[in-house]
């Protein structure tokens, strides 16, 4: 197994950091800005496609298309293992799954997670969730398994049957999900420390934490989650949110005061972009084609 594929870089990452932090990157700026800030794993949030690349609620409309333009994006500038959340797979058959674990394999993503709610989904931080049967998750999971062209990329299964039929199924499901083939477990909208430990206990696997802003999580730290073996600290939308409400201040401002003055402080500046993506390399290697043709 080659340890340069996206898949084995992740899982390499998952072994070498207890827990490993997986921030958010909501776009390819940002994925080069979680690796400058030293994280060793990225995500890419199904609801943060639907929120920032499309304006719409994380609600089943996204389509593959729309989650693969901005995977491509991220992976073309940065190496980071990069984990997606592909919702329930973008289909209602084996077929559709399996399209959606190649086509995120091409594409150069290290890692999916795929979830047992409804096509109809909805955040799983949401009320009135609904979820298909542990039987419909399981060959989500077989056919995302066999459907896997890199056996390094990596199959990580959601629950959120918590919220819907209790501990005991969601932790049932776990392990249905890891007997099918899955290498990693994502218990949704876990409301008890104590709850990650079972989970860890039951199915032998990395568990993930989402530890997502104003959701029905408490917002644990990583000495916390290390101690119930939690194998990853996933935070989907953090310096989204935050983007948002900076962006929101500006706009503000600049309608309400007729310039950006009173807010300059606050941005990121020309300089700082530039040695961000690396500006000057390739205006250097511009400028060095302009002088070879003279």
């Amino acid at each position: 197994m080659s340890s340069n594929t996206p898949g084995q870089r992740f899982r390499d990452a998952v072994a070498s950091e207890h827990p490993l932090q997986v921030i958010g990157a909501i776009n390819a700026n940002h994925a080069l800005l979680a690796k400058r800030a030293g994280f060793k794993a990225i995500y890419l949030s199904g609801g943060g496609v639907a929120a920032g690349s499309l304006g719409l609620p994380d609600l089943g409309i996204t389509g593959l298309d729309d989650v693969l333009t901005d995977v491509r994006r991220i992976t073309d500038v940065c190496d980071l293992p990069l984990l997606v959340d592909v919702d329930t797979g973008f289909g209602a058959s084996a077929f559709n799954v399996a399209r959606t674990v190649k086509s995120m394999i091409k594409f150069g993503a290290a890692a999916i997670h795929i979830e047992d709610q409804v096509g109809a989904k909805r955040c799983g931080h949401r009320p009135n969730k609904e979820i298909v049967t542990q039987q419909e998750m399981v060959d989500r999971i077989k056919a995302a398994v066999d459907a896997r062209t890199d056996d390094s990329f990596v199959i990580m299964a959601r629950t959120d049957a918590l919220a819907v039929e209790g501990l005991n199924s969601a932790l049932d499901r776990a392990a249905a999900c890891i007997e099918a083939g899955a290498d990693m477990i994502f218990p949704e909208a876990i409301t008890e420390l104590a709850m990650y430990k079972t989970f860890a206990d039951r199915v032998k696997a990395p568990i993930l934490a989402n530890i997502t802003e104003f959701g029905a999580t408490p917002l644990y730290t990583t000495e916390e989650l290390a101690s119930v073996d939690v194998g990853l600290v996933l935070y989907p939308l953090s310096a989204f949110r935050a983007m948002n409400k900076a962006a929101e201040n500006v706009y503000n401002a600049v309608r309400r005061d007729g310039t950006q003055k009173n807010v300059v402080d606050t941005m990121q500046t020309r300089m700082e972009l530039y040695e961000r993506i690396n500006y000057h390399a390739f205006e250097q290697s511009l400028d060095a084609l302009f002088a070879a043709k003279k």
